[in-house]
């Protein structure tokens, strides 16, 4: 049985702008306080990095226990958009209770739920995405959304820093809930009429509305490809998720009032680098390949880890982040559209999302449980070295183990599915 040709789809201005503010607005949301949470534990609560590491990690165990279901629940549910607006809200609440009641259990548990939460949050945008623009303008459509995701961590950054350092800490909980409410007015603002639940998940329509070409769960883990895409996934989060956290705390020796300042600083020039870099990534994964776009990326991460030995001076440290900036902004768009081209035609796209993010949430939460204990035990050098070597070995697996994803020019549809083995 032929698959049916892929309808081309016109995203009217108002999907497009909505699609453009709640990537902007959930930016600060989907990672939750991350770094900021680090630096109030270390300076305000006097948490050693051990602890530190432990409620950082929490967060990450929820997205692991919560991510696979997530991505098979926005393949399947028509109310993404209320999906997405739910767990906004949970975020919101979870990061006022933290500064309400700052005991252990309850920031863990609110670090978990938080994660839950945040898991719903890329198999939602990516859904919503390629069932309102559709294959042929999804890479243009994935650089847009990071180069807004990037924009708005930059804003969520300058207003954190401003205000942690004129009203305290406390303050940047309550702009993270405030950015989660934003979010979710923005997300149901979305037209439903235009989204094709079908395509959203991978599938086509046959003439009678109903998704054709889902395949089993099973067939995803015989699929090579995805399982060696996979273990790099998880080296590249495995090797970068705890370096910011760990420059966190390294900022906070010897200083005090300026930190997040400098945490801020930190973040805005990784996020300001990305922004161009998304959308440099979205035009040159479609002419020169996946893979030599994402083999550029995976390559500072080892880079940025060794340098970061090199030097104690705040500047220095905040300068280093311009490739944390390149290596993120390569990953967040091409890792997407391999994960699209892979599954083209099986129904399984947001499965497949959540299924690589469950395993790339377990090697950020090792990242931040390994880090944080190496730098206990042997300072913050041998955290930064550990974490480089990570990224070696996975940029090794890339370059030998995998292949171009990209379908050529004449593929159709199903096209995804009959791409180069590595």
């Amino acid at each position: 049985m032929s698959m049916p040709a892929e309808p081309f789809r016109e995203p009217s201005r108002r999907s497009v702008l909505c699609l453009d503010w709640m990537n902007f607005f959930l930016a600060d949301v989907r990672d939750g306080l991350g770094p900021y949470l680090a630096i109030y534990l270390t300076s305000r609560r006097r948490w050693d990095p051990g602890t530190v590491g432990i409620a950082m990690a929490a967060m990450l165990v929820g997205t692991i226990a919560t991510q696979s279901f997530a991505g098979a629940l926005i393949d399947r549910i028509r109310w993404k958009r209320a999906a997405t607006a739910i767990a906004a809200g949970v975020v919101g609440a979870g990061c006022v209770a933290m500064i309400v009641w700052p005991s252990f259990p309850v920031v863990v548990g609110s670090q978990a739920l938080i994660g839950a939460a945040a898991s719903v949050f890329p198999p939602a945008i990516a859904a919503l995405s390629l069932g309102i623009v559709g294959h042929a303008r999804l890479a243009r459509r994935t650089g847009r959304n990071e180069a807004y995701n990037h924009l708005g961590n930059v804003a969520s950054a300058v207003a954190a820093g401003a205000a942690g350092y004129l009203l305290g800490y406390w303050s940047i909980f309550v702009l993270v809930a405030l950015m989660a409410a934003l979010s979710a007015a923005t997300t149901m603002a979305l037209p439903e009429r235009e989204i094709d639940h079908a395509l959203a998940r991978g599938a086509l329509e046959d003439e009678r509305g109903a998704a054709v070409g889902v395949e089993s769960v099973t067939a995803l883990f015989k699929d090579r490809r995805l399982l060696v895409f996979t273990a790099c996934a998880v080296a590249f989060h495995f090797a970068n998720a705890a370096m910011l956290p760990l420059v966190g705390q390294k900022l906070t020796h010897g200083m005090e009032r300026g930190t997040a300042l400098l945490m801020s600083a930190c973040i805005i020039v990784a996020q300001l680098v990305m922004i161009p870099v998304a959308l440099a990534a979205s035009r040159y994964s479609e002419t020169w390949g996946r893979k030599p776009t994402f083999l550029i990326g995976f390559a500072v991460l080892p880079i940025r880890g060794l340098l970061y030995t090199m030097t104690t001076n705040p500047y220095a440290l905040v300068a280093i982040q311009v490739l944390d900036g390149v290596g993120a902004g390569i990953f967040g768009v091409v890792s997407i559209l391999v994960v699209a081209d892979l599954t083209r035609g099986t129904g399984r796209f947001n499965l497949t999302q959540g299924m690589i993010a469950t395993a790339t949430a377990l090697g950020a939460a090792l990242s931040n449980g390994v880090g944080g204990y190496v730098v206990k035990a042997w300072g913050f050098d041998a955290g930064f070295l550990t974490l480089a070597a990570i990224a070696l070995a996975g940029l090794a697996l890339f370059a030998l183990g995998t292949a171009e994803t990209r379908a050529a020019p004449s593929a159709g549809p199903a096209g995804g599915r009959m791409l180069q083995s590595a």
